[in-house]
């Protein structure tokens, strides 16, 4: 689930989609502002490639267990915005 396998692409992993997330990081953003910029990255791939919600937010507990990024005030900071 946080890495790929035999059964689980590379691009559905947890590492991976944490990995898209923080590209959209530049900036604080509230989790709704960041959906919306990962939702809106992810039209131009396949359509097989389109992350859930359940999954974009189980990359952000991902993210924050590894102190990646961090949470504060409705708004999430990357490592290099915070």
């Amino acid at each position: 689930m946080i890495l790929p396998t035999k059964y689980l692409p590379h691009d559905r992993a947890l590492i991976t989609v944490g990995g898209e997330i923080l590209k959209h990081l530049e900036e604080p953003r509230s989790v709704s502002a960041l959906w919306d910029c990962v939702r809106e990255a992810q039209i131009y791939k396949a359509a097989d490639a389109l992350v859930s919600f359940d999954w974009f937010v189980l990359a952000l507990n991902l993210l924050y267990a590894i102190s990646a990024i961090d949470y504060r005030d409705g708004i999430i900071y990357g490592e290099h915005t915070a």
